[in-house]
């Protein structure tokens, strides 16, 4: 609508002409609405309430006598009241970009006396400290000409060339290189630690693994050995059990051949050397006898007959033997045995046949001569052309 004027939400619209503002202010604050203006009587102006920032760099001088730069930037904008807007009006309006350079100037002259009263130490410590000792200190200055601070940010501070910030600062560097350098240490010591422990667990792992393998490999080798030497086994066992059975078979039969041979080669043996031993013994016998008989010359012929019967009867009861079917109870002590009984019968029989034949009286002479013979054992008959003397079989001897 023509004359019809509204400002913008940053700004307020400053109405001059026609009757005066509040508190005879050369012209109407209007903010947040439109307002009629008759053209030509009235003139219409816009004052920004949007944030400005000034920035101020400055040289200040420490209470020890320091030259500090410092770089600060300030935040600051037109009150919202309308009496902020009113001063800030009349002093900006024509040229508002004076606003900051004036705001700069203003925060610069108390930034040099603010730094003044402090130290390095301080100013370097506690930068919000200053800040908000220079907003205190330029608040009242600020309201006069309708600004309000929001905010001021130490942005830098700089010794410059003098060093005194660095050798300030040069402790709390050593300091924390140093723990930079202990953690550093620390943190190089746990990682060689953890790869030591890493790598022990690894050759821990490695050889629990490898001796499980081990003994795996060694079962399997041991079940596969055995099963390679079950055949073999069972079958040197099989022969060896035969070897066994035929050992013990050839044992046997070696008893068995002893025994043949004993019975076939060695009893008969030693019953014809007892027979030979007989015939011998009878020999000498005879040989005793006929000496006897040479010393007697009375008894030259009974004692021819007699030593010419011996051998016979010897030899008959030798015979005799031979064909017996004897059973030896103690080896050569029974053959001995039976020889000796021989030889006794054969001695008996020659008493007997002397006193048969040559009976003697009470003065020891003989009371017949001649007549047939008869042996104990044997018959002998005198007749003529009749076979010669014949042994009667007697019954099989046993000792």
């Amino acid at each position: 609508m023509f004359g019809y004027r509204v400002p913008a939400p940053d700004e307020a619209m400053l109405i001059s002409g026609g009757r005066r503002g509040l508190g005879g202010a050369p012209f109407r604050v209007v903010t947040g609405h439109g307002k009629f203006v008759l053209p030509i009587f009235r003139k219409t102006r816009f004052l920004t309430l949007s944030m400005c920032e000034s920035e101020v760099t400055e040289t200040c001088v420490t209470r020890q006598g320091i030259a500090l730069h410092v770089r600060a930037v300030i935040a600051f904008k037109v009150g919202n009241d309308t009496e902020s807007i009113i001063n800030a009006g009349q002093r900006f309006l024509s040229d508002q970009e004076q606003m900051s350079v004036l705001t700069g100037r203003i925060f610069a002259g108390h930034l040099r006396a603010i730094i003044g009263s402090m130290t390095v130490e301080e100013i370097v410590t506690e930068r919000q400290k200053l800040a908000a000792e220079v907003l205190d200190t330029s608040k009242t200055e600020m309201a006069k000409i309708g600004l309000i601070v929001d905010s001021l940010q130490i942005q830098s501070i700089d010794d410059g060339d003098t060093g005194y910030i660095d050798a300030m600062s040069a402790p709390h560097k050593a300091a924390i290189q140093r723990q930079a350098q202990i953690a550093q240490a620390q943190a190089t010591q746990a990682s060689v630690e953890a790869e030591q422990v890493a790598a022990r667990n690894q050759a821990e792992y490695a050889r629990q693994t490898a001796i499980v393998k081990a003994e795996y490999s060694a079962e399997v080798d041991r079940a596969q050995a055995q099963s390679a030497q079950a055949g073999p086994l069972a079958q040197a066992h099989a022969q060896q059990e035969v070897l066994a059975a035929q050992t013990e078979l050839a044992q046997k039969a070696a008893q068995l051949r002893q025994q043949q041979l004993v019975a076939e080669i060695v009893k008969p043996a030693e019953a014809e050397a007892e027979r030979i031993k007989v015939l011998a013994i009878a020999e000498a016998e005879r040989m005793k006898i006929q000496a006897e008989a040479a010393a007697s010359h009375d008894r030259v012929a009974l004692d021819r007959m007699l030593i010419d019967q011996l051998p016979l009867i010897v030899k008959e009861a030798a015979g005799g033997l031979a064909g017996a079917n004897v059973n030896v109870l103690n080896g050569a002590d029974g053959l001995g045995e039976i020889a000796a009984g021989l030889v006794a019968q054969g001695l008996t029989i020659l008493d007997s046949v002397r006193q048969n034949l040559n009976g003697q009286n009470s003065d020891g002479r003989p009371e017949k001569a001649g007549g047939p013979l008869e042996l104990q054992g044997f018959v002998r008959t005198p007749e003529k052309g009749t076979d010669e003397d014949k042994p009667e079989e007697g019954p099989s001897s046993t000792a």
